[in-house]
């Protein structure tokens, strides 16, 4: 199964966070998953880094990534497209562009933000 990581579920798995729910890591750690990263995410804590909200380097994590074999998805047409056709329940962009994109790609989006749930786009809890 493909799985899109929200921003904190990646760096709580990054990090070894406490945050990261038992489930949540076994479905990362398990070997026939595979993982996805969306360049929004990657943009969003690039972001939180230069407003002082996140500490880390941009270039270790892409590496931590690349390592550990997650697959990247970048910022598509047809994830605008399902962005264009969504309402407007959550006002964080980075939130919704994750939310097309999982529709979009028909995967889960593993998250702990339950201001997700007026979409339609099947989730994966990432906290305990």
């Amino acid at each position: 199964m493909r799985i899109l990581l929200d921003t904190h579920a990646l760096l709580w798995w990054l990090t070894d966070d406490p945050e990261l729910g038992r489930k949540a890591r076994d479905h990362i750690a398990e070997a026939e998953n595979t993982i996805v990263v969306s360049s929004a995410s990657l943009w969003e804590i690039v972001i939180k880094q230069r407003l002082g909200k996140l500490e880390g380097e941009i270039v270790e994590i892409e590496k931590e990534v690349a390592r550990q074999g997650m697959v990247r998805l970048n910022v598509l047409a047809d994830h605008l497209i399902e962005l264009s056709t969504m309402a407007v329940h959550h006002r964080d962009p980075f939130d919704q562009m994750l939310v097309a994109q999982a529709r979009a790609e028909d995967m889960p989006l593993m998250t702990a933000d339950v201001r997700i749930a007026p979409y339609s786009v099947d989730r994966i809890a990432a906290d305990r």
